[in-house]
């Protein structure tokens, strides 16, 4: 700094002492000459200019900068093609698109269960996760598993996982009551529509009945195609490409496993699932709407991810251009919206995402906080 400005004083100096010989010299006093001198001052420039960047030096107050240092972030999506690792894969751009100081990487899983547990270590610092497996998982009462995942907070929700028990025509299969003795698969071992089967033929007593297969969806309708399967259980967005897939190959049926659940207690038991018909005419050979119940997908984050990262993030999603590529990314984004608030979030949020929803105008339980 000093070696910028010690030549301009210098300068300034030699002006003011040439003025003065001319004005001693002549005698008279020009109007002009002496104005000039002040100009140089320079005072007043940085006093207007500091007060035109009072503002940018507020404005980090509105939306503080996530770091001075880059920051490499993994969010944790799904199986290659399905519809959680879109939501990552989409996300993950947009919010890093937005600030250069992030990279973030989506990351190919084996779905919600997995999510949940890579979120909770801090091996992902984002995820999607089913509200589910998320509210369960803090109270250690996932199958087979009493470890507390207390790490992952909601972030905010995303769209609703729906139910499909498909199975096709020639297995005879007309209702719930129908499954003991056939051969279903219930999506890939440690998924989140594994463990949404799992609860729901458990809470039903069916499953020591059923003859359970872990297949991905994709394999399910070929295999169902093929005879070796009686039906497959499916959560996903509406509508779902395997289910679409699965009615090129053979004549399908969705079976309502909603009023069945009602009989048996289901949802009160789970009162995280929420009623959702599978609407008719969206698969070929459906005309009707069958009743069926969805779980939302949510996005979660780390304790420890800072709260300007997840503030920040949610301002980019929700702005119009985010949701914009977002609903451009897949059709259930339809469902992505900032007026649903918080609906479908039955556990903790972060501290970035409460300041975000609360200046939203929505009022956050205290127990979610």
């Amino acid at each position: 700094m000093r070696s910028f400005r010690s030549p301009r004083g210098l300068m300034v100096l030699v002006l003011m002492m040439v003025m003065a010989l001319v004005l001693a010299a002549c005698g008279s006093t020009p109007a002009a000459a002496p104005t000039a001198a002040p100009a140089p001052e320079a005072t007043d420039v940085p006093t207007e200019a500091t007060e035109e960047t009072a503002p940018a030096e507020t404005t980090p107050t509105e939306a503080p900068p996530v770091s001075t240092e880059r920051l490499r972030l993994s969010f944790g999506g799904g199986p290659v093609g399905g519809v959680f690792q879109v939501y990552a894969d989409t996300l993950a751009i947009i919010v890093a698109d937005a600030d250069p100081n992030l990279e973030i990487t989506a990351e190919g899983t084996g779905g919600s269960a997995e999510n949940l547990r890579s979120t909770n270590s801090g091996d992902f610092q984002f995820g999607i996760v089913y509200a589910g497996d998320v509210a369960l998982g803090a109270a250690g009462e996932l199958p087979q598993d009493p470890t507390q995942y207390t790490n992952v907070l909601a972030v905010a929700p995303l769209y609703g996982g729906v139910i499909h028990l498909v199975v096709s025509e020639r297995s005879g299969i007309q209702s719930v009551a129908d499954l003991p003795g056939k051969r279903i698969a219930l999506g890939n071992a440690g998924s989140g529509a594994a463990l949404s089967a799992e609860r729901y033929f458990t809470h039903m007593g069916l499953i020591d009945q059923v003859q359970v297969e872990y297949l991905g969806y994709s394999q399910a309708a070929s295999a169902m195609g093929d005879g070796q399967l009686d039906g497959f259980w499916i959560l996903a967005g509406f509508p779902n490409a395997s289910v679409t897939e699965a009615t090129t190959i053979t004549s399908i049926r969705l079976i309502d496993v909603y009023n069945p659940g009602v009989e048996g207690g289901f949802f009160e038991a789970y009162p995280f699932y929420s009623a959702r018909s599978l609407v008719g005419g969206a698969y070929t050979g459906v005309d009707e709407d069958v009743p069926s119940f969805q779980d939302t997908a949510l996005w979660v984050t780390n304790v420890d991810v800072p709260d300007d990262v997840v503030y920040n993030a949610l301002k980019t999603v929700f702005g119009d251009e985010g949701m914009s590529r977002l609903r451009a990314a897949h059709p259930s984004a339809s469902e992505v919206a900032l007026e649903n608030g918080i609906t479908g979030i039955g556990s903790r949020l972060h501290p970035g995402a409460v300041r975000f929803w609360e200046e939203q105008g929505v009022t956050i339980p205290d127990e979610l906080k």
